[in-house]
């Protein structure tokens, strides 16, 4: 029999911002699944599904499963959020729908065909530069988080000087979006102190952006009167803060997953064009980004369980891409796998309109690694990611093999 609270929810007792549970996340992933298609989390008083058609049938409903509410466990309606709402990611139409046109267009498949060749030859200069230190390298700091730290910053038209302010406001965002617990708190006081808020301010405006990027394309639109300028200036924000850190972690566990797997490592080598669905596989396998919020826009039902208006509904995508109702060998990383249908970037009108970047970034870096090195060594323990709504790797000590 499930377990009920006094109001008839089905309930699961855990804390899945718990160091015990970011120690044991694949524990936690199958502990959400199996305990029901949604279920009732008292700690923070939130619902939670981990099971894949839950969770598609929510991403798929705006009207019932709002994103106006944010996407986190504040509801930023009722609530004092700790940064204006994303015009993107924390709206729903009509407010979304010309802000995700035009980050659309200007992310779109022709303008980053583009620029493939410079995230190509980045990383492989990038590898080289690894492969001529000789010794131990740490993959995670040098490549994973090196390559997008680099080349979307440029893509985007950030000044050079400050870069620096990037993770922790990052870092910060999506600790945010968790519990206001030590890991926010000693988030925000790192931020505070090293000014970060002031140089976010200074990167979302016009006239500090590089000529050539995506962020001069979106001031145009804005000009062209398709949205407004304020708007403008949250969208190049949506870069700064929502738009490294994922794919940054995304690309280590792909490495670790290739050096802990040696024959998908193999396959990818005789195959450098597998490179993406290495990192899709990834992604399916250990989401960087294991959960995304919703909130009820009234009184409704899921799964046949009933929930009240205005409460929160969190998306726990990495159990739900391990759900063996969906997936065969869930728990089997598998590069030849189909990953078509994973749900680490969402789906429905809010499924993450910056995907195909972190693809070609993703497959620029895994592709590049795969011809230039024969061997894989980790040298010590990986230092894992303790970022409340975020899993990877800070560390991945290795030694390479040129090919």
């Amino acid at each position: 029999m499930p377990v009920t609270d006094a109001l008839d929810r089905p309930v699961l007792d855990i804390d899945p911002f718990s160091r015990e549970s970011m120690d044991n996340p694949i524990e936690l992933d199958r502990a959400i699944r199996a305990a029901g298609p949604v279920v009732w989390v008292p700690k923070y008083g939130f619902w939670i599904s981990g099971q894949d058609a839950v969770v598609r049938e929510v991403f798929e409903d705006w009207r019932r499963f709002s994103s106006a509410f944010g996407t986190g466990l504040t509801n930023v309606v009722r609530e004092e959020p700790w940064r204006k709402p994303s015009v993107i990611l924390e709206a729903d139409p009509p407010i979304h729908t010309p802000n995700r046109k035009v980050l659309a267009r200007v992310l779109s498949p022709a303008a980053l065909r583009k620029m493939a060749d410079d995230f190509k030859a980045e990383a492989e200069r990038m590898v080289d530069a690894l492969l001529e230190r000789g010794g131990e390298v740490d993959l995670a700091a040098d490549l994973a988080f090196a390559f997008p730290f680099k080349v979307l910053p440029d893509a985007v038209g950030l000044q050079p000087d400050g870069r620096h302010h990037l993770m922790p406001y990052s870092t910060l965002n999506f600790n945010a979006m968790g519990p206001k617990n030590a890991l926010y708190a000693a988030a925000r006081k790192v931020v505070e102190e090293q000014g970060t808020f002031e140089y976010v301010a200074a990167q979302m405006a016009e006239a500090n952006l590089i000529p050539g990027g995506f962020g001069e394309e979106i001031y145009a639109a804005a000009h062209r009167g398709e949205i407004s300028t304020d708007d403008a200036g949250m969208l190049v924000r949506a870069f700064i803060s929502a738009g490294i850190d994922t794919t940054v972690f995304g690309i280590g566990i792909a490495i670790k997953a290739l050096v802990d797997n040696p024959d998908q490592w193999a396959l990818l080598r005789e195959d450098p064009t597998r490179a993406r669905a290495a990192f899709e596989e990834g992604l399916r396998w250990f989401a960087p980004s294991p959960v995304i919020g919703r909130t009820t826009a009234g009184p409704t039902e899921l799964a046949g369980v009933q929930l009240g208006g205005e409460e929160k509904v969190m998306m726990w995508l990495a159990a739900a891409n391990r759900d063996p109702a969906r997936w065969d060998r869930p728990d089997s990383y598998d590069i030849t796998r189909r990953t078509v249908g994973h749900l680490a970037f969402g789906t429905g009108i809010h499924g993450c309109v910056g995907q195909m970047v972190a693809r070609l970034e993703a497959e620029s870096v895994l592709g590049a690694l795969a011809r230039k090195v024969a061997r894989i060594e980790l040298t010590a323990e990986p230092e894992r990611v303790y970022i409340n709504w975020l899993r990877g790797y800070h560390s991945l000590p290795a030694r390479l093999t040129p090919a």
